[in-house]
């Protein structure tokens, strides 16, 4: 039996064939009937065990705090400490392998990685994944395809077209190429006149006017496929020494691949969203440029940025986005008295592929709304739409004239929300709480918030019940069982990762900040001034924000997948498809959230809420 222990189940999957052995030589095994204590509080462990079947409850104060099955190991912190702190009782029959606690001794003191991920912190773990990330895996980028990188515009002249003409389109569409068509009209072959092509002929002194292109293009075409991997592009321009190259689809250009935009991607850039978006002259230029912004999350991710990075640089891109679609739709007037914002996860900075729009206006107390500022807020939420932002179930739009408003309408409904909780006001609160400004006055969202902050008093119970919020999602406490249930891809296989943790992470540290008047919006952020303040416990409020960039990154990574397979991101993971070091780590990271939501709950004495 010993010699079919799973060497892939974390964290065993770091042992080399030397300590593989180790283990082999080691390892017995155990057995438990249902409802047998395997260790006690208080007891002195000798063993770690690795079920094979069945499953063990882990009971802290009689409550189950976890649960281990096959391929899972415990308890590790309780056989380095030499105390146990916690009951493990065996749920069913439970056959296990029990490794001694000598051998373990001597895995950590040989395999830093392997101690890290048996009995280390969230922290280290994380570290320990990260370290293995950059060990293992292969750079996505030999894998990434042509398809999936910046392509400018391709614009197809006739031969006799015009020098002239084809300037007026360097111009207009801010291009330096066109393809030309064949003097002969049976032909399909195209050409290529460039600016290089254009200085010749001015050095040449053809008149602009009547030199027809088609005779200076060059018709030796060098091309790729949309499917062929970026490096092999890349060796296509170095070997014919050129700086672009033609993309074709079952035989038909589909675009232009320039040399920057391939050494940029490479190079992870954001530069060249950025200057999509600052480029765009109309909203269809925009729209394009909003689809890159998912490609370069799936670059990033695959290259294994950090998911609060990623968050971070999304924040910008998309305020630079919606900036630029507000600048071609509202008058400059408009813009000028008024403050558009968006909130929820997007104002924090942790939004990452897109998801409803949340979005307001908020307006000069002087400045009337009339039909124009009705007109230029229904376009942007249409606009919004039309570049993958869906529209928001609760309309929390600016086409919706609850989420446009003069300043001091806003200042009177905002003070509403606070003083006057309902179920509603309090959600609406919450989500206004995360706003940031993108574009316009920014003074006038700031007085908003900043009337807000001073209503904000010591009233407990106005804090409870805005606090309550993190038990709204109690329907996923069955989680550790749901971690277990790993069949076929069904939706019992399925977890919704807001509303098993994000969610209360989110609320819980935004009613913190709240209560002691942070301004800040991103989660983080909030969390180290908390820290600073001495109103969260420092390893409480660190763990706190390492389990949300988790369940972020695995919501992220599940999201992704999602996409590439042509189905609409759910916000679920699918926990089938979750390594056991990925079950570790969601378990730990739900962990922290029940013990987050219970100092909340205490706190805010939530029993009376």
């Amino acid at each position: 039996m010993p010699n079919a222990f799973n060497f892939s189940a974390s964290p065993f999957d770091c042992l080399n064939s030397q300590e593989q052995d180790l283990v082999r030589n080691s390892v017995d095994i155990a057995y438990f009937r249902e409802g047998e204590i395997i260790l006690d509080v208080g007891s002195t462990p000798t063993h770690l065990f690795i079920p094979i079947k069945g499953y063990v409850k882990q009971l802290e104060n009689g409550e189950e705090a976890a649960v281990y099955g096959p391929d899972d190991c415990f308890d590790g912190r309780g056989l380095i400490a030499g105390k146990v702190s916690s009951q493990f009782v065996a749920s069913e029959e439970v056959v296990s392998y029990q490794l001694a606690k000598s051998t373990v001794t001597e895995l950590i003191s040989t395999n830093a990685t392997f101690g890290a991920l048996l009995f280390a912190d969230l922290s280290k773990k994380l570290n320990a994944l990260a370290e293995r990330r950059s060990q293992y895996e292969i750079n996505s980028l030999s894998l990434a395809q042509v398809s999936e990188a910046f392509l400018r515009e391709i614009h197809i002249v006739d031969f006799n077209t015009s020098l002239f003409d084809v300037v007026k389109i360097f111009n207009d569409k801010r291009t330096n190429n066109v393809l030309v068509r064949s003097k002969d009209p049976d032909n399909e072959e195209l050409g290529i006149f460039t600016t290089t092509s254009l200085q010749r002929a001015i050095l040449a002194k053809a008149p602009l006017d009547s030199t027809p292109a088609g005779p200076l293009s060059n018709y030796k075409l060098i091309t790729v496929e949309a499917k062929d991997h970026l490096y092999e592009a890349l060796a296509i321009m170095i070997r014919h020494s050129v700086h672009r190259v033609i993309v074709m689809n079952e035989g038909q250009p589909i675009g232009t691949l320039e040399q920057v935009d391939l050494l940029s991607f490479i190079a992870n850039s954001s530069s060249l969203v950025v200057q999509g978006i600052l480029g765009a002259k109309t909203l269809d230029d925009l729209k394009e440029a909003a689809n890159q912004i998912t490609n370069l999350i799936t670059l990033l991710h695959r290259n294994g940025t950090k998911v609060a990075m990623i968050g971070r640089l999304v924040q910008e891109l998309n305020a630079k986005l919606f900036e630029k679609a507000w600048s071609l739709i509202a008058s400059p007037d408009l813009q000028k008295n008024s403050c558009l914002f968006v909130m929820g996860s997007e104002g924090r900075g942790e939004q990452v592929l897109k998801t409803d729009q949340d979005n307001g206006l908020i307006i000069a107390n002087d400045y009337a709304i009339n039909a124009e500022v009705v007109s230029a807020c229904e376009q942007f939420s249409a606009a919004l739409i039309q570049f993958g932002y869906p529209e928001c179930p609760g309309k929390i739009m600016v086409n919706n004239p609850a989420w446009r408003m003069p300043e001091k309408d806003f200042t009177e409904t905002a003070k509403h929300w606070l003083l006057e909780p309902t179920p509603d006001s309090l959600m609406n609160l919450a989500i206004f709480l995360d706003s940031h400004a993108i574009s316009g006055n920014s003074s006038l969202l700031e007085s908003v918030k900043q009337n807000l902050f001073k209503l904000a008093t010591d009233n407990q119970f106005l804090m409870a019940r805005f606090a309550a919020a993190i038990e709204s999602f109690n329907s996923e406490v069955g989680w550790w069982n749901r971690l277990l249930t790993l069949g076929g891809d069904n939706s019992d296989n399925r977890i919704n990762l807001k509303k098993a943790g994000i969610f209360a992470i989110t609320h819980g540290i935004r009613s913190l900040a709240l209560e002691n008047h942070i301004r800040s919006n991103s989660t983080a952020e909030r969390v180290r001034e908390l820290i600073q303040m001495h109103k969260i416990p420092h390893d409480l409020g660190n763990e706190v924000v390492e389990s949300l960039h988790l369940l972020m990154e695995l919501r992220l990574k599940s999201g992704i997948a999602e996409l590439e397979t042509g189905k609409e991101v759910s916000g679920e993971i699918d926990l089938s498809r979750l390594s056991t070091l990925e079950r570790d780590l969601l378990k730990d990271s739900l962990s922290v959230v029940k013990r987050f939501k219970q100092y909340l709950r205490q706190h805010f004495h939530l029993e009376f809420a």
